[in-house]
């Protein structure tokens, strides 16, 4: 495995200046830490800042919008740089370490949505609204290009922990530490529906197709099934004895083994092909590589993503997978907080931070900066733009297009 890249937080806002500098650094498996930096040397005829990283380091691309009048003193084509838009990526390498990263700088911050730590965030399927729950004890709908505020949803007791949009992109689904499931008009911030049956507070939702069902997961060590028209519980699909930290729902073709049932479900769920459900310290979610379909997983403890054969997985239950990991990717050793299937690979975030894309056709890695040293609890995507929630209270929205 590639020794991780660090790079500055605020590498971006750094080499605005002449003469700024970041430092970057390089963690190799049992050796000491190298240690370097980057520094801009001004503005090229390109308009392309003009970046050169100590020894040891290389500057591979840098990406930007180009200054057109370049007949400006350096001073000012920097000040037009600041007002075009900052560098906002960079690609470095190590090549004693043979690691590579690619750092994408965000592209807007909203600042304004809530006032304390920032725990669930998604984006609707047309991508105008975003909605995000806080410890504040708020869950707020807002405009996913600018961070306007729409809605505000009032109902909960104590915090909210999980909150998404229905396929519509019209109606909220919400858990909180109250133990109660709430849908939601994103039109009017009416609480339509209120589920009640947990006995601990709400860690994680799924949504079942399009939306007739939902699952729930809980610190009461159960996961729920979930009838939205009937505003009735189905059953319990799971009995974990612990957290159920997550939920993930998802449709499997016959090329995977889904195996039987050791006995017959008491709920109805031949229509839910493929459940999985995360408790204790993991959590799983089911992506598409190139080859057919695969098992993702991360462990908060281990703090490493794993790509394993999914194989012989029944439809209610996780823990029949007996097979190995195919490849194991240790980029941080804080937590794993959220995992996110994206295109031909996935999206992690860390405790400490760091957030990263993976990407079959990619031999880097893309590190999403920004946040410093604060835990990045969820991501989202819609598109070729992807949002983080963090602990310092800031949404952040970064472009793919910057690539």
């Amino acid at each position: 495995m590639a020794a991780p890249l660090r790079i500055q937080s605020d590498w971006a806002q750094a080499l605005r200046k002449d003469e700024g500098e970041a430092w970057l650094s390089c963690h190799p498996p049992g050796k000491p830490t190298l240690y370097g930096s980057l520094t801009c040397q001004g503005i090229g005829q390109d308009g392309i800042p003009e970046v050169t990283a100590s020894e040891g380091f290389i500057v591979n691309e840098i990406n930007k919008a180009l200054i057109q009048s370049l007949s400006l003193p350096t001073s000012l084509l920097i000040s037009a740089l600041y007002l075009l838009g900052q560098t906002k990526s960079i690609h470095i390498s190590c090549p004693k370490e043979n690691a590579s990263s690619k750092f994408l700088a965000p592209y807007t911050t909203f600042s304004r949505i809530h006032s304390k730590s920032i725990t669930c965030l998604d984006i609707s399927s047309g991508g105008g609204l975003g909605v995000s729950s806080s410890t504040d004890g708020s869950m707020k709908i807002w405009q996913a290009s600018n961070g306007e505020l729409r809605r505000v949803l009032e109902g909960h007791v104590f915090d909210v922990n999980c909150c998404r949009f229905f396929p519509s992109g019209l109606v909220v689904l919400s858990g909180g530490m109250d133990a109660q499931l709430k849908i939601w008009s994103a039109e009017d911030a009416s609480c339509v529906v209120t589920f009640k049956g947990h006995k601990g507070g709400i860690l994680d939702t799924a949504i079942v197709d399009r939306g007739r069902n939902v699952v729930s997961g809980s610190r009461d060590g159960t996961a729920r099934l979930w009838d939205c028209g009937r505003s009735a519980c189905l059953g319990v699909i799971a009995d974990c004895g612990s957290s159920i930290n997550g939920v993930a729902v998802g449709a499997a073709d016959n090329s995977i083994n889904l195996g039987s049932p050791e006995q017959t479900p008491s709920v109805p769920l031949c229509w839910l092909r493929w459940l999985q459900l995360l408790h204790f310290s993991l959590w799983l979610l089911a992506v598409g590589w190139d080859t057919g379909w695969k098992h993702l997983s991360a462990g908060r403890e281990e703090s490493k993503v794993f790509r394993c054969e999914l194989s012989d997985c029944s439809y209610y239950s996780w823990n029949r997978i007996k097979r190995a990991p195919v490849q194991v990717i240790h980029r941080s050793g804080a937590p794993v907080l959220s995992l996110l299937s994206f295109r031909d690979g996935f999206i992690a975030s860390h405790g400490d931070g760091s957030c990263f894309i993976v990407q079959q056709d990619l031999d880097y890695l893309i590190e999403l900066t920004g946040a410093d040293c604060d835990p990045v609890f969820k991501v989202a995507t819609w598109e070729k733009q992807i949002y983080t929630c963090c602990r310092d209270g800031l949404v952040r929205r970064y472009q793919l297009s910057d690539l």
